[in-house]
């Protein structure tokens, strides 16, 4: 059994920001995944979503569920990240004043996403934009 979604997310879309995590959550829970991998799960991607939300002006979340594990791949169209490393010290945030204003932007989304999966991976380029692969098994 291999199920497969796909989600756009629209910068600055604050009001639908967690719709996508909020979706994966309940397909989980229906399939019976483990309370404690479920929540891991919807962190990571809670937190990966909000970041095109607050950061990028468009992106898509690729989910891939299988037997044993779930492949959540994010790539968004915006400024990149210069410097990924310095991106993942907790507290670290290029959010703007606004984005800090409605409560996000506090510099703990990477470091809760790798905190949260079992396997990361990020890549970017500055002007183009950003990929996000997570992996979590059950």
């Amino acid at each position: 059994m291999i199920i497969e979604q796909t989600y756009q997310v629209r910068g600055g879309d604050f009001a639908h920001a967690g719709d996508a995590s909020s979706k994966v959550k309940k397909l989980l829970k229906q399939l019976d995944v483990d309370p404690r991998k479920i929540k891991s799960i919807v962190i990571a991607l809670y937190e990966a979503e909000v970041n095109i939300v607050a950061h990028a002006w468009e992106g898509i979340i690729r989910i891939l569920i299988d037997r044993d594990h779930i492949r959540m791949v994010l790539e968004d169209k915006g400024p990149g990240i210069a410097d990924i490393e310095q991106a993942m010290v907790e507290g670290y945030s290029t959010a703007s004043r606004e984005v800090r204003e409605m409560g996000f932007g506090a510099g703990m989304g990477l470091s809760n996403i790798k905190r949260n999966t079992d396997q990361m991976e990020i890549t970017s380029r500055v002007g183009e934009g950003t990929v996000l692969t997570m992996v979590n098994y059950f």
